[in-house]
This record gives C-alpha cells, sequence and structure tokens, in this order.
C-alpha cells in the first residue's frame, strides 16, 4: 500500500458512531499488546488553545532534551502533522506501513457486533502504535472532540490538562458549560494530577468535583499559578508567571493575543508539575521555549504587503480572543476581512462580535461537506459593505487589492477553510 492509498483509505471511514464509547479502542489496544501503556502521555482537552498548549509544552520540553511526540487535529498543511517526534510529522512511508497493519484489525472489528473503527479511533491506534515504538520521554495528546468518549482516552497520563471550556460541538457535547466541563472532566484519572485554565465558575465546580472524587491534585489558573500580562509589543506579548515554588523574569510569547498567555502558562505550569514527579526541569530555558513557540493558523502574518494574518477562529471563544488581540495590536488600522464557515458553527454571533473590528468584508466558501455559501453567510452579516464571492481566492485578491498598504487583511473562520487560504500564500 502506497502513501495516497493509505491516506484515501483513512477518510473513506465513518466519521462518528451514532453511540460513542471506548469498547473499539479497547479492543483494538487488546489486539496489539497495548501500545497505549507503553508511553508517557500528557492529557490535553478544552473547547480552545489545545494546541497552542501542546506546541508551549513541547518548545520546553525540548529545550530541557526530552524527545516529544505530539497527536494534534485538524492538520493545516498536511495529515501526518497530526503524528508527530520533535515537531517532524511521520514520514509518508511510515504512515503508509502503519495503515497496512492497522486495517486488517479494522476489518476485523467490522465484522462484531461493535462495528469498524471510525477515522479518528484508527487514527489514534495509529499514533500508539508509532509512538510507543519511538522510545520518547514524553507524547503529548490532544483530544480529538470532548474528553470521556474521545478515542484518546484509553491512557492513563502522567498529567491531565484541561485548557478551557467554551461553547462548541453542543450538538455533541452538550448545551450548557457544566455539561460541556463534565466531558472534559471525563479525562480526569485516578490520582493523576490536573491542570486547568477554564474561566466559568461552574466549570471550575465540575473540574474540581471530579479531581476531588479522583483523589487528583488540582492546579488551577488563577489561584495555583498566576500570570501578569506586562505589555503587548510589535514582537508579541510580555508577560511573567508566578506559582508558590517560583516567580520568572519576563517572558515572551511570539504568538500573539493575551489568551496565548494564558496557554503558555499552562504550558509552563505543566513543566513545573513534570519537574515535581521526577523529571528534572531547567527553568531557566523555560522562556527559550515559550520564545520559540509557533503554531500555524493561530493569527499567523502569512504577508507582509499588505499585512495578512489568518486565525483559525471557528467558534465564539476562538472569534472573541481574535477581535481582542486585532484591537490590542490593530486598533488603529482599517481591517478587511475574508470569512468562510460550516453551517453547523454559531455564525450570526461570531459575525456579531467580528463587526466591532471590520470596515469591509468578503464572505467566500469553500470544497467541503458542511460548509456555508458565500450569499448565505452573507446574510449573517451587518457590516455596511458586505461582499458574497463564491470563489475564495478570487476573494483574497480583491480583498488584498482593496485593504491597501496601511491596512489589515484578516483571513477566518473555519480551519478546513484556513487550511485552503494557508496553501494559497505558501
Amino acid at each position: 500500500m502506497n502513501y495516497e492509498e493509505a491516506i484515501n483509505w483513512i477518510h473513506s471511514r465513518e466519521k462518528f458512531k451514532v453511540k460513542p464509547g471506548l469498547k473499539r479502542m479497547d479492543w483494538m489496544m487488546e489486539r496489539l499488546n497495548h501500545p497505549e501503556r507503553k508511553i508517557n502521555a500528557v492529557h490535553i482537552a478544552g473547547t480552545n488553545g489545545k494546541g497552542s498548549t501542546v506546541s508551549f509544552l513541547r518548545h520546553i520540553l525540548e529545550k530541557q532534551g526530552l524527545s516529544v511526540g505530539t497527536f494534534t487535529s485538524p492538520y493545516i498543511k498536511k495529515f501526518n502533522e497530526r503524528i508527530s517526534i520533535n515537531g517532524e510529522p511521520i514520514d509518508d512511508e511510515v504512515m503508509a506501513d502503519l495503515v497496512s497493519r492497522i486495517k486488517p484489525l479494522a476489518e476485523e472489528l467490522s465484522y462484531t457486533p461493535l462495528g469498524e473503527p471510525t477515522e479518528f479511533e484508527l487514527i489514534t491506534a495509529m499514533a500508539m502504535i508509532y509512538f510507543s515504538e519511538s522510545r520518547l520521554d514524553f507524547v503529548l495528546l490532544e483530544t480529538g472532540l470532548g474528553g470521556k468518549y474521545d478515542s484518546t482516552n484509553i491512557i492513563t497520563p502522567v498529567l491531565s490538562i484541561i485548557t478551557n471550556i467554551g461553547h462548541d460541538h453542543m450538538n455533541i457535547l452538550g448545551s450548557t458549560v457544566e455539561e460541556i466541563a463534565e466531558e472534559k472532566a471525563g479525562i480526569i484519572k485516578d490520582t493523576i494530577p490536573v491542570i486547568t485554565g477554564v474561566h466559568q465558575m461552574e466549570a471550575k465546580r465540575v473540574i474540581s468535583d471530579k479531581s476531588k472524587e479522583c483523589d487528583a491534585e488540582i492546579y488551577v489558573l488563577g489561584k495555583d499559578f498566576n500570570i501578569q500580562h506586562k505589555r503587548s509589543s510589535e514582537e508579541g506579548e510580555v508577560f511573567t508567571f508566578s506559582n508558590p515554588e517560583f516567580q520568572s523574569s519576563e517572558l515572551l510569547s511570539r504568538m500573539k493575543g493575551k489568551h496565548q498567555v494564558e496557554n503558555a502558562s499552562i504550558a509552563i505550569q505543566a513543566s513545573e508539575v513534570l519537574n515535581a514527579r521526577g523529571t528534572e526541569m531547567d527553568r531557566r530555558l523555560y522562556g527559550e521555549g515559550i520564545a520559540s513557540t509557533v503554531w500555524p493558523a493561530r493569527f499567523e502574518e502569512v504577508r507582509k504587503t499588505p499585512l495578512t494574518i489568518i486565525d483559525g477562529a471557528h467558534n465564539e471563544e476562538g472569534t472573541q480572543a481574535l477581535v481582542d488581540t486585532v484591537k490590542r495590536h490593530y486598533g488603529d488600522r482599517k481591517i478587511v476581512l475574508v470569512y468562510a464557515a460550516l453551517e453547523d458553527k454559531p455564525v450570526s454571533k461570531m459575525m456579531g462580535q467580528l463587526e466591532e473590528i471590520v470596515d469591509i468584508a468578503y464572505m467566500t466558501t469553500f470544497d467541503f461537506p458542511r460548509a456555508l455559501k458565500a450569499e448565505d453567510l452573507a446574510g449573517y452579516s451587518n457590516i455596511r459593505k458586505t461582499f458574497a464571492m463564491e470563489d475564495y481566492q478570487a476573494a483574497i485578491i480583491e480583498a488584498s487589492r482593496v485593504v491597501g498598504n496601511d491596512g489589515l487583511l484578516l483571513i477566518t473562520g473555519s480551519l478546513y477553510f484556513i487550511s485552503e487560504a494557508r496553501k494559497y500564500f505558501e
């Protein structure tokens, strides 16, 4: 089986099951001789910020001379990014080999009452095999959706992290903050420490209760560790971190936005917990790790003239963070927007948030099953100058002409759209 055939086979699998659960994962892990038990995992859940937190933590650990696997989703440039070691995506040939190993198992499983595994379950199983055979110091595993029934939740990690709670995938995870928090808190395990950056009191309560029930020590941002945002600069965000044992000097996150300072602080606290549990950390290297962190499509500058930024703000919380970051860094500029979104997102609310900063908007679409048409998207906009253009590349070209050399072209919406837009600039 070659790489193309392997990827096509993965994408031809079911996306979701009507009944979520971990029984198919358990079945596969048993047959594979439990690769998930052979990795030193940090488990990360949350509505937003998972990928950035993984990236901050990876860079900190790598600066300590440690080898680190990462399992993330979705991908921005190439599918292989989802399974990486020290930032290097899995090789095409290795990916094809993993698929050839997992395919017979998937076929065998499909003949049982459990049914065939989903695409995400298969990718998770492949990651477990790959990481378990790679002799790594740590593996950072990001949940795909929720926590309790997410296919990554077959592991017993050394540390669990819940970045935040927001309104996303509510048709699956629940309609209230408490219900969504309960799903995310499903990753908390007996006696395994937990770090969280959640803001809502009701979400904190759910996570705290689950931690007590599991006798798991919990570290809460704003209570057990703190950040002080000093200033926003052209380079990024300057801040300090503190907990009862450690006070940092000024640190720089090149990833812009106050929310990224929170993600960075969670990564530092994770390093502190790992240090306390026997992995020796040189605190002097935290700053280097934070400053070297980049994560594609998170307020990423893809062109200087006109200044063009892409950001995968695909839910209300992500959109608000984007609006706040634009105000903080580019509040005096003309803002031209190119936007595409999926039909199951709260588009009306997100457009309302973007109205605060946008002068001219181009609504567009892209080749994806649930992508809204440009005209339908334009119907949600109250921005006075709103135009609908079905061809997203034409929309980018027109917006680039209109924005001028002193303005900011902002391309945002669905992460799947951002992936397409990023390829266009490459």
